[in-house]
């Protein structure tokens, strides 16, 4: 793919509305590498998503992964497939804390029916703070306008 086409794609997925959980995560597309199928992703950790200690939930840590991930698997499908995820597996390394946060999400393989996908979430000096691998279902995006 060439490089015209990939900021077209990039363009086109930073157009897409992700729905409301996207929107309370402060989720934003930076960058999508076709040619390696990573996305590159931002959240907004708010303090609202802390358990007590102060850290991000761990719940929230894998929503975060999860989008990223799947946005790995809709470029790499060119917008044509929606890819809901099977089952995950989250790894927490050290705590998140509230501020920007950064994913990144790629596809490990990409099946007729299944893909697999690994994620990374770091805060914003680049200190890894969890990883991901998950499967998803591969169906075609009836949303898709």
């Amino acid at each position: 793919m060439a490089r015209d086409d990939s900021d077209d794609l990039l363009a086109r997925m930073q157009a897409m509305d992700f729905g409301p959980a996207c929107d309370l995560l402060g989720f934003r597309i930076l960058d999508f590498d076709h040619e390696t199928a990573t996305a590159l992703c931002s959240f907004e950790a708010k303090p609202e998503f802390c358990n007590p200690r102060g850290a991000i939930q761990g719940g929230i840590v894998s929503a975060m992964l999860d989008t990223a991930m799947s946005i790995a698997g809709v470029g790499k499908s060119n917008l044509e497939l929606a890819v809901p995820t099977l089952e995950m597996k989250t790894t927490y390394l050290r705590p998140a804390l509230p501020g920007t946060l950064y994913c990144e999400g790629r596809v490990v393989r990409m099946g007729r029916n299944i893909a697999f996908f690994e994620g990374t979430l770091a805060d914003a000096e680049g200190k890894l703070l969890a990883t991901a691998t998950s499967t998803a279902f591969l169906i075609p995006d009836q949303n898709k306008a």
